[in-house]
């Protein structure tokens, strides 16, 4: 199947394509890729093309490459996503085909502090709904999560299994995200939060913090999510203007 794009973006459509074709199940984990010759042919684009979007997915750890004998589908990839993309950790887990769970450490509702208060325009004394959680991938912590949300928007505390807290915010305010505003800080050994995500002091994490806006500019989800770095890749598609 022949590929069509401009040549800025037609490696963005190969990687599109193999990522399509690993989810539908066409291409299974673990199964060999044709050579760069026939594959580039299949697709319809150079060699130098097909090398720049297998350099890309490998560096997601979608594919792995061996030198002299070819390229695999990731038997078990990293979950990874791009970080212009907004999806819920549930989202990012079950996307490379783990089961997501959640261990739901802490909820209540607290007095909203001056940070909290800046991030979700609160006034003073206007509390929120903190959610402290351990997302897992195949039962294995990769995930920790804090969560904030204006207390008077989720009046009934949380009441959420395992889903996306975007899917229970919905479901249950009609509130719908759509997209935020992040900041991404690298982290070393943290006692805590290595502690809970089982890592030793060689692990690194990656904090990212967001600010989830609704359709109407409203802030509503004031986030801290701290990931393993060793088990979640993230990727950045820059483009020249």
């Amino acid at each position: 199947m022949s590929i069509k794009g401009n040549s800025r973006s037609l490696f963005l459509l190969v990687m599109d394509k193999i990522k399509s074709d690993i989810e539908s199940g066409k291409l299974r984990p673990g199964e060999r890729l044709p050579s760069e010759a026939e594959l580039s042919k299949q697709l319809g684009v150079s060699r130098a093309t097909l090398r720049e979007a297998l350099r890309l997915l490998e560096e997601e750890k979608i594919v792995i490459r061996r030198h002299g004998v070819g390229t695999f589908i990731n038997s078990k990839p990293v979950f990874s996503g791009g970080i212009g993309e907004l999806f819920s950790v549930t989202d990012a887990i079950e996307r490379q085909g783990y089961k997501a769970g959640t261990m739901i450490l802490k909820t209540a509702f607290e007095e909203s502090g001056e940070e909290e208060r800046k991030r979700l325009s609160l006034k003073q004394g206007e509390g929120v709904l903190m959610i402290e959680r351990i997302r897992t991938a195949d039962g294995l912590p990769v995930v920790y999560c804090i969560d904030r949300i204006p207390a008077h928007l989720a009046s009934k505390g949380y009441s959420a299994g395992g889903e996306s807290i975007f899917t229970w915010l919905e479901s249950t305010t009609g509130i719908r995200i759509t997209y935020a505003v992040a900041q991404i800080e690298p982290m070393g050994y943290n006692e805590k939060v290595s502690n809970l995500l089982h890592c030793d002091r060689s692990t690194p994490l990656l904090l990212l913090e967001q600010i989830h806006y609704d359709e109407n500019e409203r802030p509503i989800l004031y986030s801290h999510n701290y990931f393993r770095a060793d088990k979640i890749h993230f990727h950045v598609v820059r483009r020249r203007m």
